[in-house]
């Protein structure tokens, strides 16, 4: 177990790792269709696009939260 300090880097981890499985292979289906080679490239893109996720997830996840909080209201 981690110490709940790591919860927003885990969190950001995960969220990006799940986000970009989806995204890339939404793109990897539309782009070459199920052939036989779908998923060595649905994988290599994934890789690739979680590289770029993850930091970009931790650093626009503070202006998120801003945004976010200016959005809702506030409990009393």
């Amino acid at each position: 177990m981690l110490p709940a300090r790591y919860a927003p880097v885990l969190f950001g981890f995960i969220l990006s790792g799940l986000m970009s499985l989806v995204v890339s292979g939404i793109s990897t289906f539309r782009a070459i269709g199920l052939g036989g080679d779908f998923l060595h490239f649905w994988l290599s893109a994934w890789v690739a696009a979680w590289a770029v996720a993850f930091p970009l997830v931790l650093v626009v996840a503070p202006f998120t939260r801003r945004v976010v909080q200016r959005l809702v209201q506030q409990d009393q």
